[in-house]
């Protein structure tokens, strides 16, 4: 199971994301290098789910800026401001973004035209801080959910030690 991608996308979601969260950890298993842990979860993320985009934007400038870091799909923004769009506000309010129709979200960056809903996941480290946020594109309109935010919230804190 940990030398493939797998495509989850027949499965119900929460049987997905418990699938999916098992291949993390065997993966992932005595790796503590959180650059290549998002590369990984990018990559296994996108093929499980088949979206438009999945990656993450990077803690650079604490409280004010966010750079790409490890991603899957076509070219992302390359910075973020706090605050701006879905990823900034992510960051900024520490909280998890489900947008359901992002042409309605005020300030909306757009990075791929094609993108039309989106989930955005603040990502903590070890000592609770905000190292990065994780961002996932669907041409789609309303592709994200509670079962979304529970399985990505559930995935993202392997970064804070819970593996």
């Amino acid at each position: 199971m940990a030398e493939q991608t797998l495509d989850l996308r027949d499965l119900p979601k929460a049987q997905a994301y418990t699938q999916l969260k098992a291949q993390v950890r065997a993966v992932l298993d005595g790796v503590d290098d959180d650059v290549c842990a998002m590369a990984t979860m990018s990559c296994l993320l996108h093929h499980a789910f088949g979206h438009l985009w999945t990656g993450f934007y990077r803690v650079v400038v604490p409280g004010q800026l966010l750079r790409v870091g490890p991603y899957q799909g076509t070219l992302g923004c390359l910075e973020i401001r706090f605050g701006k769009g879905v990823c900034g506000t992510a960051a900024s309010t520490d909280t998890t973004q489900v947008v359901q129709d992002v042409h309605a979200f005020p300030g909306h960056i757009t990075c791929d035209a094609r993108s039309a809903s989106e989930i955005v996941v603040p990502v903590h480290g070890k000592n609770h801080e905000l190292i990065a946020v994780l961002d996932i594109d669907s041409e789609h309109e309303g592709a994200f959910d509670e079962v979304d935010r529970e399985g990505l919230e559930s995935l993202m804190r392997w970064f804070s030690g819970e593996r």
